[in-house]
């Protein structure tokens, strides 16, 4: 399962993947059903969650319900009982780029949302856009979720940039990547281009960089406040198992002053 995985990751374009796997997951979730794992999105359980990676691939991350990966897991549970995301009573500006699945339809249909999706190429995107030059105004939106993007720009700079741009002042941006946290500093090299070396170097053949440790200061000298939220940390490890998260993982929660 594990090499079929990989090979339909590396070889279907992505648009094409999120337009099949709608007919996919109600047939998953019916043949791994069980309870050993839950996801929390959903409240759904199984007996298994499948593997995912371009790469390497993880066992037990992707939920065969909401085709969800464990940072998006984690991000909902931190919406959920660390913000008033789901519970303001004032409507709220949200800004969602390349819209995951597990989230769309929940957040379009959050009432005290007015929620807007844009990307390049997603089908679900309300607003086809390039995050490095984003057809929104200033200080237009209350939040902005950016999950992970940002290792895809070339000019990551740029993009940070027109974030804070479009974020409200007092706004938050959650801006997650794939990290290695035993990296000080950020790894990139424009000139490797071949996709399979790519793949090799940093994990994904889209992607152009892997980010270290300095991530956050990078962010805050674009100009915002951030919080290094070690949100597992403050989970049980039972439920950090159950709900199949990465331990450790960081939440970058972004203000905006």
């Amino acid at each position: 399962m594990k090499k079929l995985f990989k090979l339909i990751l590396n070889t279907i374009p992505r648009p094409i993947l999120i337009r099949l796997s709608y007919l996919a997951r109600p047939i998953l979730a019916l043949l791994l059903k069980g309870s050993k794992f839950t996801d929390p999105i959903d409240g759904k359980s199984f007996r298994m969650f499948l593997p995912y990676g371009y790469g390497t691939q993880r066992n037990n991350v992707l939920s065969p319900s909401t085709l969800s990966l464990e940072r998006h897991r984690l991000l909902w549970l931190y919406l959920l009982n660390e913000t008033d995301f789901f519970t303001s009573k004032e409507k709220k500006k949200v800004l969602h780029f390349a819209p995951e699945q597990a989230f769309y339809k929940l957040f379009r249909n959050q009432k005290n949302l007015e929620y807007t999706t844009t990307d390049l190429f997603s089908p679900l995107a309300d607003v086809k856009a390039d995050i490095c030059n984003l057809p929104f105004q200033d200080n237009q939106y209350d939040i902005i979720l950016c999950n992970h993007v940002l290792e895809h720009i070339p000019d990551d700079t740029k993009a940070m940039q027109e974030l804070f741009r479009v974020l409200k002042p007092n706004g938050m941006a959650i801006l997650q990547i794939p990290q290695d946290l035993s990296r000080a500093t950020t790894f990139s090299d424009d000139t490797i281009v071949d996709q399979k070396e790519r793949a090799k170097i940093f994990g994904q053949y889209d992607h152009v960089r892997i980010y270290g440790r300095d991530y956050f200061d990078k962010l805050r000298s674009i100009g915002f406040t951030v919080i290094e939220e070690d949100y597992t940390n403050k989970i049980s490890l039972e439920l950090v198992e159950k709900y199949c998260l990465a331990k450790g993982e960081i939440i970058p929660v972004c203000f905006k002053k």
